[in-house]
């Protein structure tokens, strides 16, 4: 039966889980309590029915619309509240993802409308500790739980990098007297505070205050974002670099630990297995 591309997704009352392709179906199951009772197709509030049936929706479609929600069936099960959507076949890129998210650190490669709507379940299942939700194939084979206890998330973006960076601004304040920093303004009007020593301060001869400087400093900074964090003053005058082999192998050590995590083919991943 064919659907006008108008309507939305459609509810089927029965289910015949013996008439469904394993690999053309997908369960979405949502459990919580309303008033210590469980809910259930006969008892759900109707603001979290229409929440629940927008995300299965935004979940199927993805950002690139592979799969077309108006041909989809789907049936509500007995018992939780669970849609059961068949006619997936074809949607390679969404089963692509639902293998993605039984690692729950690569959320990263998934599509970021989908990625969105396991973030928004997670956030949800975090507030209440009796909402969760699950997704599954009919024959049982893939399963993701997303419940308080879960921890999805991007692991590329999760990395922070030991580096040394070349800061150039305007100093706009310097001292302490038990946390002594230096406030550089840069070139985008941001202001970053950078750690320093008092000797570092104190040591030093030229007036860097309201004077443009460049700055060598430590950092960690995010592989994602590029975003910097517990920047650390190393030297005021960076226009004589010099090498310390010691403090080489120190990065290279803390990088090496970083990246443990990381699958090695983490880069082909996010290009969508393209070298």
């Amino acid at each position: 039966m064919r659907h006008r591309a108008s309507q939305p997704l459609r509810l089927i009352r029965r289910y015949n889980p013996t008439i469904m392709d394993t690999t053309d179906t997908l369960r979405f199951a949502l459990n919580d309590h309303i008033d210590d009772v469980p809910i259930s197709p006969s008892r759900v509030p109707l603001h979290l029915l229409g929440q629940f049936q927008s995300e299965v929706e935004e979940f199927l479609k993805g950002s690139n619309k592979d799969v077309d929600t108006s041909q989809v069936l789907v049936s509500i099960e007995k018992g939780s509240l669970a849609f059961v959507a068949s006619g997936l076949l074809a949607a390679t890129g969404l089963w692509t993802d639902v293998g993605h998210l039984q690692n729950p650190s690569a959320l990263g490669l998934l599509d970021p409308k989908r990625a969105s709507v396991v973030e928004r379940w997670q956030m949800a299942a975090r507030k209440n500790p009796h909402r969760n939700y699950v997704l599954a194939s009919a024959g049982g084979d893939l399963t993701i739980r997303v419940d308080s206890r879960s921890d999805f998330h991007n692991q590329v973006e999760a990395i922070w990098m030991p580096v040394e960076k070349f800061l150039q601004g305007v100093v706009v304040d310097m001292g302490g007297t038990t946390k002594p920093n230096i406030h550089l303004k840069l070139a985008d009007g941001k202001t970053l505070t950078i750690t320093a020593t008092q000797q570092l301060i104190a040591g030093e001869e030229k007036n860097r205050l309201y004077r443009p400087a460049l700055l060598r400093v430590s950092a960690e900074e995010s592989l994602k974002t590029g975003e910097l964090r517990n920047p650390t003053l190393l030297a005021f005058d960076a226009s004589r670099p010099h090498w310390d082999e010691a403090e080489f192998n120190k990065l290279v050590e803390k990088g090496t630990k970083a990246w443990a995590d990381v699958p090695d083919n983490w880069l082909e991943e996010l290009r969508g297995g393209q070298g």
